[in-house]
Parts: C-alpha cells; structure tokens; sequence
C-alpha cells in the first residue's frame, strides 16, 4: 500500500515570524497516517525548534546542486542538506526548469546526487498552456519524465509530482478526467521502464492551484496520492483543512 503524502512548497516566502505556522502544522501531524513535509526557504531551517525536527513533520528543500562542493557560488549541495537534517528535496519544479534553464539531463545529475546522499526526490513534470491546447500533454509528459529519470531508479526515493505549469499559482485546475488521464499515463510509464513493483510501489503527486475547495474531489482519484500544494500551505489555517481531506481518503 502506497502512504498518503502532502508536501508544501514555500517557495520564497517565509520569515522568522512564520515559524509559528510550521509549529501548528507539526503538531496537527502527530495525529496524521499521511506523510507530511514542509519545504520552508532555507533560510528558516536553523531555527526551526527541535521539537519539530524530532516530530513526523519532515523536512525538504527547494533544490540542490549536483556536485558534491566546489566553487559554485550560491548553491548548496545534496550532501549539505542531509548534513542539516533534512529528509526530502524538490527537483525539476517549472519555475527551476525555466528560469533558472535546469535541462532534463542536468535534473538527472541532481536526482542521483540527492539519493547518493540518502535524500528522497519530489521529481515535478508538466506541461505549458500551449502544449496542453494543442494535444500534446501526453506526448510531452512521456518525453519529459523519460529524460529526466535515471536509467536505475531508488523506488523508495522517488515520489513523482504532475503540475501543470498553466495551473501553478493561477488557479486554473485540469478536469478530473485530466488529472486522472496524466496519473494513469505516469503510472504505466514507471511499469513500462521500471516494472510493476516500481510501479505500484512510486507515489504520483498533484500540484497545481491545489486548495481546500478543490482537493477532496482531486484525491479522489485513483492513481493520486497526495498532492504538492504552494501558497496553500504558508499558513496552517489553510493547509490543515487540505491534510484533513486527504486524510479522509482510504489507502
């Protein structure tokens, strides 16, 4: 049985005065069978209490580099991550891929370099507004996430994200049958290259503009197990009730 996940993506938001909102949300996870992770800036990490760093509430980061160390100015290593106690790291993300130009070949260094150091990988895949007007999502989809992966894949590193980029932060959602179209797509892609165990065993996120109002029909979903949630889950006031819904789905 694959475990229910919800991870928040903080982006660049988040100040010594929002501690407190990973405080509650740490405390509503004691309760919780779904894996919860936070991925705060960077910057909050050292001071985020003990008592959160020892609850269920894990841990990720935004992004790593791929190398080890060296001179790059501004990056922080796999390796640092693991160093500072953290469990999880997002890769591949739209907003990493286009303004920052990370390629698929560069996210597959990044992937193997976060599971060398015992990090588990939230690999982010989707499409444009246009690729999705003209048919092609599924075209799209397949070419990206066969590009990115490596050719020997951790199945227990590994949860694989669906977001749309026309759905990040707009809140415009695919339909139903759109998600669960692209989720069954992602599935049989991991069976067909990896096999069934990896298939059944993988976890497929959605993110994308996911909030209270339209997540408990989204989790719904057969293939969805979880999602990735942004400006949804800066405050607990917002992100509990999106917990509490995923919650209520059976395993």
């Amino acid at each position: 049985m694959r475990r229910k996940i919800l991870a928040g993506n903080w982006k660049m938001h988040g100040l010594t005065v929002d501690l407190q909102e990973i405080n509650e949300i740490s405390k509503f996870s004691k309760s919780c069978e779904t894996e919860i992770i936070l991925f705060p800036p960077i910057t909050l990490v050292s001071k985020i209490s003990s008592s959160i760093t020892e609850s269920s509430l894990k841990l990720g980061a935004q992004n790593c580099h791929f190398n080890q160390a060296g001179a790059h100015t501004g990056e922080i290593s796999a390796k640092m991550l693991t160093d500072i106690g953290l469990t999880h790291v997002i890769l591949g993300h739209s907003e990493r891929r286009t303004a920052h130009l990370e390629t698929n070949e560069i996210l597959r260094e990044k992937i193997k370099a976060a599971w060398e150091n015992d990090l588990t990988t939230i690999v982010c895949v989707g499409e444009s507004a246009e690729t999705a007007k003209n048919g092609l999502t599924d075209v799209f989809i397949q070419d990206q996430l066969t590009k990115t992966l490596p050719n020997h894949i951790k199945i227990n590193r590994l949860i694989i994200a669906y977001e749309p980029i026309w759905a990040i932060g707009t809140g415009e959602v695919p339909s139903l049958k759109q998600i669960k179209k692209t989720h069954d797509l992602i599935r049989n892609l991991i069976k067909n290259n990896y096999g069934s165990l990896a298939a059944n065993s993988i976890r497929i996120i959605y993110g994308g503009s996911l909030n209270q109002d339209n997540s408990k029909d989204i989790f719904s979903l057969p293939n969805v197990d979880g999602g990735l949630v942004g400006g949804a889950s800066l405050t607990h006031t917002s992100f509990i009730p999106i917990i509490s819904l995923l919650e209520m789905q059976p395993n």
